[in-house]
């Protein structure tokens, strides 16, 4: 019958020393204080991979459950996350040469022909004999 552990974690038997058990712990055990920039980056982490929280988590010897802390402390805005190098949007540059009015051929009048779900834009200026043959075709098609 094996006696209980001594301070090393080893259990001995009663007759004289034969190893029963060896209990080894990997990676750092206990409470453990994480920085809050460290914290950030993990999150980020998570947050920018495909994979799963649980495999974040588990590279860097973390229970998922604390890592699912941290992300909601992240999105309640009380942890800091690291921004992207890539920005989410591309900038905008106003050229100075550019004019500040449209063109004057996008502020032409339009004629609409609708025949159905069908809209056809034509330019006012269009001969009328081509309006018709337009609407025609259309009515046609229908």
């Amino acid at each position: 019958m094996a006696a209980a552990g001594r301070s090393s974690g080893i259990s001995h038997s009663d007759d004289g020393g034969v190893l029963q058990r060896l209990e080894v712990l990997a990676g750092p055990s206990g409470r453990r204080r994480w920085p809050d920039a460290v914290k950030g980056q993990i999150v980020a982490e998570s947050f920018a991979s495909d994979a799963p929280v649980s495999s974040t988590a588990r590279r860097h010897r973390l229970a998922p459950s604390q890592l699912f802390a941290w992300r909601r402390e992240a999105k309640a805005g009380r942890l800091v996350v690291p921004a992207d190098d890539v920005a989410p949007f591309a900038p905008l540059l106003l050229d100075a040469a550019m004019p500040t009015a449209p063109p004057a051929e996008r502020c032409e009048p339009k004629i609409e022909i609708a025949v159905g779900v069908v809209t056809v834009r034509v330019s006012a200026a269009t001969p009328a004999q081509r309006i018709a043959g337009i609407a025609a075709a259309l009515a046609s098609a229908l």
